[in-house]
């Protein structure tokens, strides 16, 4: 696979669309760079400098998403996952952390009872709607 790629850090994928190549996000991929990111432009498959499988069937949905995922996981640091990751930048109360042990929130949820999640999810503000961790467990 061809790929364009400049800078350290976490990963940033561009992806093209038809009939482009990684070249349309050349600013980006040296801004990115610049800013601390590792920007990655691959060619898709079938574009660009890279092998064109034959078969029709070579170029499913699955295929495509099957490339990405190598070309992410040959480009991650193999230290750190990217729940821990998250866990690192957002904390532990990032709603996606809170959902990785299977039972624990839903434990958490079925204490204070679903009505009242759903009641406080329904009338949070938009603004604290945005936020990356869940409202405080105080209802009423």
């Amino acid at each position: 696979m061809h790929i364009a790629e400049k800078g350290q850090g976490p990963v940033v994928l561009f992806l093209h669309g038809f009939p482009e190549l990684w070249y349309s996000w050349r600013h980006q991929i040296h801004a990115l760079g610049s800013l601390g990111y590792h920007a990655v432009a691959p060619d898709l498959r079938g574009f660009g400098d890279i092998d064109t499988p034959t078969s029709i069937t070579s170029y499913t949905c699955d295929h495509i998403v099957n490339d990405l995922v190598a070309l992410i996981d040959s480009s991650r640091s193999p230290q750190m996952k990217p729940m821990d990751r998250m866990r690192g930048f957002f904390g532990d109360d990032y709603y996606i952390c809170r959902f990785q042990a299977p039972g624990e929130i839903e434990a958490e949820i079925a204490e204070i009872g679903t009505a009242n999640v759903v009641k406080t999810i329904d009338t949070t503000p938009a603004s604290a709607a945005c936020s990356t961790s869940f409202p405080a467990w105080g209802y009423g």
